[in-house]
């Protein structure tokens, strides 16, 4: 289709993991002929596509592949077999502050960050007060980001990141991001984004009320592959059944 913004064509990703737990266990392995590594598939053979304007989530227990499935649209990592098509500029919220210098100053973790995530300086200009603003911490913004609580670091991550103005947005559990007035802040910009058409967003998360409610379409993950690509309701039954049924055993 003319407005397919993200593509997966038969994708597989498999990592390789080290058998041995320590140097002083490898050394032996490896003189010996024994297998160092073994394979682990993280998504095996997914196909679907995503279109301009949609908001989609991504439901599944820990370890299904919902964050893998981001990396690879973020292009921070490659598919093993297939092929990941991408029309768009993406703004990652996964892994937040993750470019961010302890050494540096929350206002200069701005500059920095920004740049990372795509934006011209002339931009970070215009935007530098209200992202200061929407972090709440405009006191402690000159003080080196080592100094800031958790929640303050994860604030300022989150205030840069949304201000990128993206064309795809993908957002991985990061809505527990400081307190409960602050989360409502953060869910409210989160609406704004998904009244523009032209933005699409793809949001990983357990809090299933959220996903419901903010998402019109929902992939359910389990046992690496595609359980089931429908409306809120239809996914989430399946993946609260199923769950039902695993804590049962």
């Amino acid at each position: 289709m003319e407005n397919t913004v993200i593509k997966f064509e038969n994708v597989t990703k498999k990592f390789s993991l080290q058998s041995q737990k320590t140097f002083k266990e490898f050394i032996p392995a490896l003189l010996r002929g024994e297998e160092t590594t073994k394979g682990f598939t993280a998504l095996d053979n997914l196909s679907f596509e995503i279109h301009k304007g949609e908001v989609v989530g991504i439901i599944g227990p820990n370890g299904s592949g919902k964050s893998t499935i981001l990396k690879l649209i973020a292009g921070v990592m490659s598919p093993s077999i297939g092929k990941v098509s991408v029309h768009g500029q993406v703004s990652p919220l996964i892994e937040l502050g993750a470019g961010m210098h302890p050494e540096l100053t929350g206002r200069e973790n701005i500059y920095l960050n920004g740049a990372i995530l795509g934006l011209k300086r002339k931009e970070i200009e215009k935007n530098l007060q209200n992202i200061i603003d929407f972090s709440e911490i405009s006191e402690f913004i000159d003080q080196p980001v080592k100094h800031y609580s958790s929640g303050m670091y994860m604030r300022l991550a989150f205030s840069i990141a949304i201000h990128v103005h993206p064309e795809i947005l993908l957002v991985d559990e990061i809505l527990a991001v400081g307190d409960t007035n602050f989360q409502a802040k953060c869910f409210k910009k989160m609406n704004e984004y998904k009244k523009d058409n032209n933005i699409t967003i793809i949001f990983v998360s357990h809090n299933l009320k959220q996903v419901a409610t903010f998402c019109e379409r929902v992939i359910y993950l389990n046992h690496h592959q595609i359980f089931a690509d429908e409306i809120p309701k239809k996914s989430i039954l399946l993946y609260t059944i199923d769950e039902k049924q695993t804590n049962k055993t």
